[in-house]
């Protein structure tokens, strides 16, 4: 039976198999009783907690015993309850890592004349408005079959179907038609396709004003309703963004042009062991290059927010970071919804209990790097270094996020399993070697040797050449399975 203690002030150990009541169990020199039945990655209590004092899980609290909970206990959601309050008051403290700067070997994308480096060479179709979602698709699929033969060079062509570009009102609409503009102007898509109807709020005069300068090689515009056959139309402009689509190749391009986006999704108690960990030490390796990393789903920051904020490079990162925080909050607050409706039935079945010991494990993405700046939903990445970005936690959502701030990948960890991918390559992570096993049509990477005593180095190194093989061209599971979702953040009323 295997335990571990992950921090030296844990009065909890985490089950690395199921363990059955009245069998005993090591931690250190500590020989512990089992009390019950306790399923992997659960935890269990390795001295006496009384009533209402702090479990401590990473060296942090992540919430405070409902009940008196005795050595050898099972310690979950029915005797573990959150201790998060509302809005706070923060002080800044900075504990900053020195920034040391290496030479990496460059990867091969695709230079774009803005200056940005792509690792697909992509042809987009992005609606304006959902309306023409389908005409989107029969364009796609008509060209597509009509240039088969003649697309080499060419990485693919896609519709980013979305719901909305009407019937919204104020920073919601402008929030669709920013995301919209990022998407247009993300340097895996070497050519766009821009498809409105004609009547809607976000017709194609109105969303030029948003995107403001663009190539008119590049980006093309069409409108439903001024023509007769928008199938016909829309492939004929396609066949000329194929054609200039096919001036750019591969060449050597380095590191410091490379975004990656962090995330998680159907998290486990391995999480914050395996996957997240790894995330982290790329993240640091990557910024060490010079590249960028950017770590987001602020409600999962609640409860590990100081160890980010004492990261801020100064103090005008340190207050934008603790608006973002404070943000969030009054966003739940604002519809009178607690702040704390998290870990989701999956997580607390894959032992994490509360949001605290969620977000522990989540903010471990971001590795140990200095926070150089923070983003608002919407903005594009201007600075090189680990950057803050403003999104919920959902899948879709804030990977959609990371995708329209400039990220060309997103790193995605997952305990329970998810198909899911967006419109740049998502790299599934399992953090257990089962759900690697059993979902392998799913997941890219394994992490779960780590939880077996795998040296985190090692396992870098093998998902750093993972990554590179995937910025040069190596389809990711979700790419196989054609998932290319978008979703975007509403948050206001509906016509």
């Amino acid at each position: 039976m295997r335990l571990i203690r992950i921090h030296e002030k844990d009065n909890v150990a985490i089950a690395l198999d199921a363990v059955q009541k009245g069998s005993q169990a090591t931690v250190g020199n500590q020989t512990i009783y089992i009390s019950e039945d306790i399923g992997k990655g659960h935890k269990i209590a390795i001295k006496d907690v009384p009533k209402d004092s702090e479990i401590i899980k990473y060296g942090f609290p992540i919430g405070k015993a409902s009940v008196d909970i005795h050595l050898g206990s099972w310690v979950h959601d029915h005797n573990l309850k959150t201790g998060l309050g509302d809005i706070l008051s923060y002080e800044y403290k900075p504990s900053l890592k020195p920034q040391k700067v290496v030479k990496c070997m460059n990867f091969k994308g695709f230079k774009r004349p803005d200056g940005k480096v792509g690792v697909r060479n992509e042809i987009w179709i992005i609606p304006t408005v959902s309306c023409v979602n389908r005409n989107a698709e029969l364009i796609e699929r008509a060209a597509v079959e009509k240039f088969k033969d003649s697309c080499q060079g060419i990485d693919g062509i896609y519709t980013l179907k979305h719901p909305y570009g009407c019937s919204q009102l104020g920073d919601d609409h402008l929030n669709t038609q920013k995301i919209l503009a990022n998407l247009v102007k993300h340097p895996n898509a070497a050519a766009v396709l821009v498809l409105g109807l004609g009547c809607e709020n976000n017709n194609v005069d109105e969303f030029k004003r948003v995107l403001k300068d663009y190539d008119v090689n590049r980006v093309k515009f069409l409108e439903a309703q001024e023509v007769e056959d928008e199938i016909t139309e829309g492939t004929a402009l396609i066949e000329k963004l194929i054609n200039y689509a096919k001036e750019f190749s591969r060449q050597d391009c380095s590191i410091d042009y490379l975004s990656i986006g962090l995330k998680c999704g159907g998290s486990d108690a391995f999480s914050g062991l395996t996957g997240n960990p790894l995330l982290g030490a790329f993240s640091d390796r990557l910024i060490e290059c010079g590249g960028t990393s950017v770590l987001t789903e602020v409600p999962e920051m609640f409860g590990a927010e100081t160890i980010l904020l004492n990261r801020c490079a100064n103090e005008e990162v340190f207050n934008k970071a603790v608006e973002l925080i404070n943000g969030f909050k009054e966003y739940f607050n604002s519809y009178n919804q607690p702040i704390y409706e998290n870990p989701s039935p999956g997580n607390k079945a894959g032992g994490i209990s509360t949001l605290e010991e969620k977000s522990l494990g989540c903010v471990q993405k971001g590795g140990i790097g200095n926070i150089v700046d923070v983003l608002q939903y919407g903005e594009l990445l201007q600075k090189n270094g680990l950057n803050l970005l403003n999104s919920p936690g959902n899948d879709m959502v804030a990977s959609t996020a990371l995708a329209a701030a400039g990220c060309q990948i997103i790193l995605f960890t997952s305990g329970r399993g998810t198909p899911l991918g967006t419109c740049v390559p998502t790299i599934k992570i399992a953090t257990n070697s089962e759900i690697f096993k059993q979902k392998n049509n799913w997941m890219d990477f394994d992490a779960g040797p780590i939880i077996s005593g795998k040296n985190i180095d090692n396992v870098l190194e093998d998902f750093w050449d993972y990554v590179i093989e995937v910025a040069e061209g190596k389809s990711t599971k979700s790419e196989i399975l054609g998932f290319r979702e978008i979703a975007i953040f509403k948050s206001g009323v509906t016509l």
